[in-house]
């Protein structure tokens, strides 16, 4: 949900961080926006930003004692092949009856000047191209179409492993977006990829060390500090646990975080979110990272998700050949960005 102003700045307004207490007054917001509630979402982000603070940046607007609107966004640093650090705006809403007078620009502003204090300079956002409202928001907020391209893929089991496929060429070295490259050796069936290539199975908290091994000979320097929080986020901020890891020989090779939820960016279905997979170089072209998928359309189709995304960098060739192979296609999502002065 958005507002577009229709007036200047509101002087009243109080902006504060998002609290505790605030919990239900957001729920009954998000609710009368949507049409249905989803506590369980907010109490999720509220818990992991009371959990991690440099991580979440959450404000409420409050006026005459009552919450007007909330904004819930989060630091990235290394999901979806991002470089520099990035802010991603996941929520932003206002009490129907009170859009139109500012509260969202006063929440996106407070969101921006927090940014900069951290030294974030780029604030990045999705939103369904028939969302008419957040569309003209965006719009009017100064963000444009982002270069990095939602993918999204309807959960088969038949589509993975189908047709002919060729090894997929590694990024340079140095790329980041090379913890995402893999390949099929050779054509085969859906729960075959999973159980011949390699043992795959949930994510643990002790594959964490071999984990940042891969990582670290993927992209050429060591991002534990990174692994380790996208592991505990893996393992405690989804509202279902999918993430995995493939195993050859007793030792990792490659690894898929991905979560299941609902509430970021308006989605009141629950989706899989693909946020980071790797393999490890030494094993390119061995159908490692094709396993992983496989295996986790698996995992998804018992629990009933029925559609899975990702983002990809537009002009990173090899993921989107590995993923439009196993049944990605265009989103009806699209992505925006705004950078910050």
């Amino acid at each position: 949900m958005a507002e577009r102003a229709k007036a200047g700045p509101i002087s009243s307004v109080k902006l504060r961080r998002l609290a505790a207490q605030d919990l239900q007054a957001v729920v009954d917001i998000d609710a009368q926006i949507t049409g249905r509630s989803r506590r369980a979402y907010f109490e999720r982000r509220l818990q992991a930003a009371l959990r991690a603070p440099a991580l979440h940046t959450q404000f409420a607007a409050e006026e005459g004692g009552g919450l007007k609107g909330y904004v819930l966004a989060r630091r990235l640093e290394g999901e979806f092949g991002s470089v520099e650090p990035t802010l991603r705006l996941e929520v932003i809403g206002v009490r129907p009856g009170e859009q139109g007078h500012g509260y969202g620009d006063a929440l996106l502003g407070a969101l921006e000047d927090d940014a900069r204090k951290n030294r974030i300079f780029e604030v990045r956002t999705q939103a369904g191209w028939k969302d008419h409202a957040m569309l003209g928001f965006l719009d009017h907020a100064g963000f444009q179409l982002g270069g990095n391209q939602v993918i999204d893929c309807e959960i088969h089991a038949g589509r993975i492993g189908s047709g002919d496929a060729e090894k997929i060429v590694a990024p340079a070295a140095g790329n980041v977006g090379a913890e995402i490259d893999h390949s099929m050796r050779q054509a085969n069936d859906f729960e075959a990829l999973a159980r011949d290539h390699a043992d795959v199975r949930s994510l643990a908290r002790a594959d964490l060390e071999e984990i940042v091994r891969i990582d670290r000979r993927i992209v050429g320097h060591d991002r534990a500090a990174y692994i380790g929080r996208v592991v505990d986020e893996a393992l405690n901020d989804s509202a279902i646990r999918v993430s995995l890891v493939a195993r050859q020989d007793g030792s990792a090779t490659g690894y898929i975080m991905a979560s299941v939820d609902f509430g970021d960016f308006g989605r009141t279905e629950p989706v899989a979110v693909i946020d980071t997979i790797g393999v490890d170089p030494g094993f390119t072209g061995a159908g490692i990272g094709s396993a992983l998928l496989s295996q986790l359309f698996v995992n998804l189709e018992a629990l009933r998700v029925e559609r899975v995304a990702t983002v990809v960098e537009r002009d990173n060739f090899a993921l989107l050949e590995f993923f439009y192979r196993a049944g990605f296609g265009s989103s009806q999502r699209l992505s925006f960005l705004k950078r910050l002065a």
